[in-house]
C-alpha cells in the first residue's frame, strides 16, 4: 500500500484518540488488507493491541482488569464475528469502531474517479501486497478508466516499466513459452484473466471462445502474413486475419527489430510457422507474392530454392516483383532472416555474376589486356572468392552443389582457361613486356629515394583481386589515403624469385642448384634479405609479421623509430595453400589476410608514428576447387636436372609439349642464363608427386603475374567524418489511410568522410506514441546519382481514433547512438479509424 493511504489512516485513528478521557477503538479489517501495515503506523495517544481469533478472553481479561488508562487500537485482521462468537461484544458497546475501506482509500489517494471505485474493489486482492501496489503507484497514470486500471495491474505483474498493453503482450511473449505461461497464471490468481483477453481483443482484434496465447500468436503472424503477401491467404489461415492489422504490423515489426528480443521472436515465428503448416502451404504460391514478405525464415528458404532453380537454367534475367536476382540478394541480406541466411545469399550473388560475366571474350593487345583485368575483370576472381569463401561456411550445401558444379564450369573452362591463353598469347607477342614496372624494380622505383619512412608488407600470395578488396576496405577508412596499380611479376611465379625481386639488386640469378641468388647471395631467409637490404639502406630492417602482432607499444616503436624502410614478411595465403591437407582454406585464409595487413597499419600509424605503407606481394595464385584428373595433368615436367612445379618447369632442353609456353631465365632477369623456364599456356598443371591440385602458382596469368601495389598513407589528424543522412521526398502532410506508402532519398553517397547509418523510422504522437510500425533503413549507397539513393517505406498505422487537433510526427533515429535526426509533422485524418476495417 502506498504511503498516502497510511498517513490517511493515521491522521483518522489519531482524531479518534484526542482527548483526556480513555478510549478503545476497534478496527476488524475483514480482508486482512493492512496486517502488514498495522504495526508502521504511528499513534500519537493510544497503542495497537492484536485481536485473534482465539484470544478475545485474554484481551477482554486484559482491556478490563490489567490496563485499565491506556488508549488502544484493537486491530483484528478478519470479519467481526456475529454476537454469538463475538465475546467482546459488550466491550465494543462502550467504544468505537473504525472503519478503512482500501479500495476507497485508494481512489481518493489515485485521484480514480469514484464510478471507477468497484474497478479496484473487484482486484482489491492485488491491493493487499505493499510492493506491487507501489508499483502500481509508480506508474503515474493521469487518466484512470477501467482499461487503463487493468493494463496497469498486468503491467505491474509483467514487472513491466510502463503501463502498456503492448509491453505486457511483449512481456508474455518473450519473457516465457506460449504454453503454461507464468504470467497468464499470475493473471488467472488475480482474476485479470478476463480482462486480458478483452484488451487483446481492443489492441489486436483477437476474439475467441476458447483464447490461447498459440492461437493469439497466429492470429498476428496470419494478419502480418496477409498484409505482405499479395495472393489470397489459405483458406484455413483466414479465420485468424484480424481486422485490426495496423496494430499488429506495429507490434511485430517492433519486436522483430528489437536488439534485445529479435532472437525470441524467430523462435516464437518458426513455432507458427510449424503450426500453420507454412511450408506446404506457401510452397504452393507463386515466389513473386512473397518477395515483401519478412515474418517467416521459411519465406527465405523458398526464395533462395527458386533463385538456385534459376541460376541453374542460367536464366539471370530472372526478376521477383521487378528486382534481379543481385537486389532481391542484397535486399533480402538487410532484412530481418539476412543475417540467419546471409551465407547463402552471398553465394547467389556471387554465383550470378560468374554466369552472367564468366563467358570471357579475349581481348587484344597486352596493355588492353592488362587494362581490362585491373579495371574490370578482376573482379570475377573475386567473385570465385566469395562463392567458396561463403559455401565452405555452410554445413548443407547440398541444394547448392549443382550450382556449385554450373559455376565451377564457367569459371574454369569459360573463364579461367580463355583469360590465361589470351595472356599468354599476348604475353608471347611482345616477348613479355606487359608496359608495367617490373617487380624487380620495385626498390629502385618506389623506395629508394623515399623521403619518408616507408613500411612495406610483403604478403605471400596476396594477388591483385584480394589486394583490390583490401584497397577498398582503407578507403572506406577515413584516416587512410590509399591507391592500386599493378606491378609485372617474374617468370616462376613463385617465392623465391618473387622475394628476391623486391630486394633492392644490382643482379638476380640462379645459382646451378636453382637457389635465387641477390648480387650472389642466397636470400631465403629474414635475417639473409635483411643484410642485402642494409647494403643498400643502413637504416632498415625485416621482420615477420607473426613478431609483430602481440608487441607492447614500447617493443613496437623500437622496431620503426630511426628507420628509413622496414620490410614486413606477411605469410597467411600461401601458407595454407602450399600445403595439401590446407588447400581448401585459401580463400579463408584471403580474408584473414586483408584484415591482419589492415589491423597492422592501423596499429603502426597509432603507435609507431609511422604513416607510409605500401603493400605488395612475391606473387598470385590460381586456385580451383575441383582437383584436376592424372589423366589431364602435363606429363613429362619432372627430372633430376630441372627445377619444377605444379606451374613451371626450368631446365636446360625446355619441355616440348602441346599447350606449354616458354622463355629463358635470362630473358626474366636480364642476364645470359639459357636455361629455359616452361609453363602451361592455359590453367594446366604439370605432373608432380606429392603437389597440391587446388592451389597453384609459378606460371604465368594475370592472376600469377600482376603483382598488387597499395601505396596507403595514414592521415595524423582525423577526417571530420558525418553520418550519412535521409530525408522525406513525398510532400505528404496529411495521413488518410492506415497504411501509408512515403518516398525518402538518402541525400548524398557513402564516401570516405560520409559514413554508412542505420535508422529507425516511424510515426509518433504528441506524447511519443509510438503510432505505426517502425521501418530499418541501412543508408549505406554509394550511387553518385540520387535517383538510385531514393527508397520507398511501407507503415502501417495502429487502428485506433486520431484527433485532427493534435499533433502527429514522422519521425527518424539513428540506431547507433538514439538520436532523432528528422521530424516531419503530419496531420491524421482517417476516417472512422477503429470502428471499421474498411481503411485496412
Amino acid at each position: 500500500m502506498a504511503e498516502l493511504n497510511l498517513k490517511q489512516i493515521t491522521d483518522k485513528l489519531n482524531s479518534e484518540f484526542t482527548g483526556d478521557v480513555r478510549k478503545l477503538v476497534f478496527w476488524y479489517d475483514a480482508n486482512a488488507e493492512f496486517q502488514e501495515d498495522i504495526d508502521t503506523i504511528e499513534l500519537e495517544n493510544a497503542k495497537v493491541l492484536h485481536l485473534e481469533r482465539d484470544n478475545q478472553f485474554y484481551i477482554k481479561y486484559f482491556l478490563e482488569c490489567e490496563d485499565t488508562t491506556t488508549n488502544y487500537l484493537v486491530y483484528a485482521p478478519f470479519a467481526k464475528p456475529d454476537i454469538r462468537n463475538n465475546h467482546l461484544a459488550d466491550t465494543i458497546r462502550y467504544s468505537k469502531e473504525f472503519f478503512a475501506d482500501r479500495a476507497s482509500l485508494l481512489t481518493i489517494d489515485l485521484g480514480i474517479d469514484e464510478r471507477y471505485k468497484p474497478v479496484i474493489q473487484h482486484y482489491i486482492k492485488f491491493f493487499a501486497n505493499k510492493e506491487r501496489t507501489q508499483k502500481f503507484y509508480d506508474f503515474e497514470i493521469e487518466n484512470f478508466n477501467k482499461s487503463t486500471i487493468e493494463i496497469a495491474l498486468m503491467s505491474v505483474l509483467c514487472k513491466s516499466k510502463t503501463a502498456s498493453f503492448e509491453e505486457v503482450i511483449r512481456c508474455i511473449l518473450t519473457d516465457d513459452g506460449l504454453v503454461d505461461n507464468k504470467y497468464l497464471a499470475e493473471f488467472e490468481k488475480y482474476d485479470l484473466l478476463g480482462a486480458f483477453w478483452q484488451q487483446a481483443d481492443v489492441a489486436f482484434g483477437y476474439n475467441d471462445a476458447k483464447p490461447s496465447l498459440e492461437k493469439l500468436v497466429i492470429t498476428m503472424f496470419v494478419t502480418y502474413a496477409s498484409k505482405s503477401i499479395h495472393t489470397d491467404m489459405p483458406t484455413a489461415w483466414k479465420p485468424f486475419i484480424s481486422y485490426k492489422s495496423g496494430n499488429i504490423i506495429v507490434f511485430i515489426d517492433n519486436l522483430m527489430n528489437s536488439y534485445l528480443y529479435g532472437n525470441r521472436y524467430d523462435e516464437i515465428s518458426d513455432i507458427v510457422y510449424n503450426a500453420l503448416n507454412g511450408k506446404s502451404y506457401l510452397a504452393k504460391m507463386d515466389v513473386e507474392a512473397l518477395i515483401d514478405c519478412n515474418i517467416f525464415a521459411g519465406v527465405d528458404e523458398l526464395i533462395i530454392n527458386w533463385l538456385i532453380s534459376r541460376l541453374e537454367n542460367e536464366d539471370i534475367g530472372a526478376k521477383l516483383g521487378g528486382k534481379s536476382i543481385p537486389q532481391i540478394c542484397a535486399e533480402r541480406r538487410k532484412k530481418h532472416f539476412g543475417r540467419r541466411y546471409r551465407s547463402e545469399y552471398f553465394i547467389l550473388e556471387n554465383a550470378f555474376y560468374i554466369i552472367s560475366d564468366g563467358k570471357y571474350q579475349p581481348v587484344s593487345g597486352i596493355k588492353n589486356l592488362v587494362k581490362d583485368y585491373t579495371e574490370t575483370t578482376y573482379k570475377l576472381d573475386r567473385r570465385y572468392r566469395y562463392f567458396y569463401f561463403y559455401f565452405d561456411s555452410m554445413e548443407d550445401t547440398a541444394p547448392f552443389e549443382k550450382l556449385r558444379e554450373l559455376v565451377e564450369n564457367i569459371y574454369t573452362n569459360e573463364y579461367l582457361n580463355k583469360i590465361t591463353v589470351n595472356w599468354n598469347n599476348e604475353f608471347a607477342d611482345v616477348d613479355g613486356e606487359t608496359g608495367l614496372v617490373k617487380q624487380k624494380d620495385f626498390f629502385s622505383k618506389y623506395i629508394n629515394y623515399s623521403k619518408d619512412r616507408v613500411v612495406v608488407f610483403i604478403s605471400d600470395a596476396f594477388r591483385y583481386e584480394v589486394a583490390h578488396t583490401l584497397f577498398e576496405k582503407l578507403l572506406a577508412d577515413e584516416k587512410c589515403n590509399a591507391s592500386l596499380t599493378a606491378m609485372q611479376g617474374v617468370l616462376p611465379s613463385y617465392t623465391p624469385l618473387g622475394m628476391a625481386s623486391l630486394l633492392p639488386h644490382r643482379n638476380i640469378e640462379y645459382a646451378d642448384n636453382f637457389d635465387v641468388l641477390v648480387d650472389g647471395k642466397v636470400c631465403a631467409s629474414t635475417e639473409q634479405r635483411e643484410a642485402i637490404l642494409q647494403e643498400y639502406k643502413i637504416n632498415s630492417k625485416c621482420v615477420q609479421y607473426d613478431s609483430l602482432k602481440t608487441m607492447k607499444q614500447a617493443d613496437l616503436r623500437s622496431i620503426f623509430t630511426g628507420q628509413d624502410v622496414v620490410y614486413v614478411y606477411h605469410n597467411q595465403i600461401d601458407a595454407r595453400g602450399d600445403k595439401a591437407a590446407s588447400e581448401n582454406e585459401v580463400f579463408t585464409a584471403c580474408e584473414e589476410a586483408i584484415e591482419e595487413i589492415y589491423s597492422m597499419i592501423k596499429k603502426i600509424a597509432s603507435q609507431a608514428n609511422t604513416l607510409h605503407f605500401m603493400v605488395t606481394a612475391d606473387h598470385g595464385f590460381i586456385y580451383k576447387k575441383d582437383k584436376i584428373q592424372a589423366t589431364d595433368k602435363i606429363s613429362g615436367a619432372a627430372s633430376k636436372s630441372n627445377s619444377v612445379g605444379q606451374r613451371y618447369s626450368i631446365s636446360a632442353k625446355g619441355f616440348d609439349a602441346d599447350g606449354v609456353c616458354s622463355t629463358t631465365v635470362g630473358k626474366v632477369l636480364g642476364n645470359k642464363d639459357e636455361r629455359i623456364i616452361s609453363f602451361p599456356l592455359a590453367s594446366d598443371i604439370f605432373k608432380v608427386a606429392g603437389a597440391g591440385q587446388n592451389y597453384v602458382h609459378g606460371g604465368c596469368s594475370p592472376q600469377e603475374m600482376l603483382i598488387p601495389l597499395l601505396d596507403v598513407k595514414v592521415d595524423k589528424g582525423k577526417k571530420e567524418t558525418s553520418s550519412v543522412e535521409i530525408a522525406l521526398v513525398s510532400l505528404t502532410t496529411k495521413i488518410t489511410n492506415l497504411i501509408t506508402t512515403l518516398d525518402f532519398v538518402q541525400t548524398e553517397p557513402v564516401s570516405d568522410v560520409v559514413k554508412e547509418t542505420t535508422y529507425r523510422v516511424y510515426f509518433i504522437s504528441e506524447n511519443n506514441e509510438k503510432i505505426s510500425n517502425e521501418n530499418i533503413v541501412i543508408a549505406d549507397k554509394k550511387d553518385k546519382d540520387t535517383a538510385k539513393r531514393m527508397f520507398r517505406l511501407r507503415f502501417s498505422f495502429k487502428n485506433k481514433k486520431y484527433n485532427k487537433a493534435q499533433r502527429y510526427y514522422l519521425v527518424a533515429y539513428d540506431d547507433k547512438n538514439d538520436i532523432e535526426v528528422l521530424r516531419h509533422e503530419i496531420i491524421m485524418d482517417i476516417a472512422f479509424a477503429d470502428d471499421f476495417g474498411f481503411f485496412e
